[in-house]
C-alpha cells in the first residue's frame, strides 16, 4: 500500500477479510494477508485513537467561543 490513509487501510482490510472468507488462498498466502490485514487494523485503531483526542468542542464562556480539547476520560468514558 503506497500513501496510507485511514480510508485506504479500511478499504484494504474489507479487500482482504474478502479474499480470506473465499477460502481460495494458498496457506501461505492466507497468512501473509492475514498479516497485512493486522498491520492495517492496529494502523486503523491508531489513527482512530489520534482522532478522537482531536475532537473539539466550543465551550461558550463570558459571551465568546473557545475551543477546548475533548477529554474522554474527563467525561467518564475512558479506559
Amino acid at each position: 500500500m503506497a500513501a496510507k490513509t485511514f480510508e485506504k487501510a479500511i478499504a484494504r482490510l474489507e479487500e482482504i477479510v474478502r479474499n480470506l472468507e473465499e477460502g481460495e488462498l494458498t496457506l501461505g498466502d492466507s497468512l501473509k494477508v492475514f498479516e497485512e490485514g493486522m498491520v492495517l487494523s492496529r494502523f486503523c485503531s491508531d489513527e482512530l485513537e489520534s482522532a478522537e483526542k482531536k475532537v473539539t468542542m466550543l465551550e461558550k464562556e463570558s459571551g465568546k467561543y473557545r475551543e477546548v480539547v475533548f477529554d474522554m476520560e474527563e467525561e467518564g468514558h475512558g479506559g
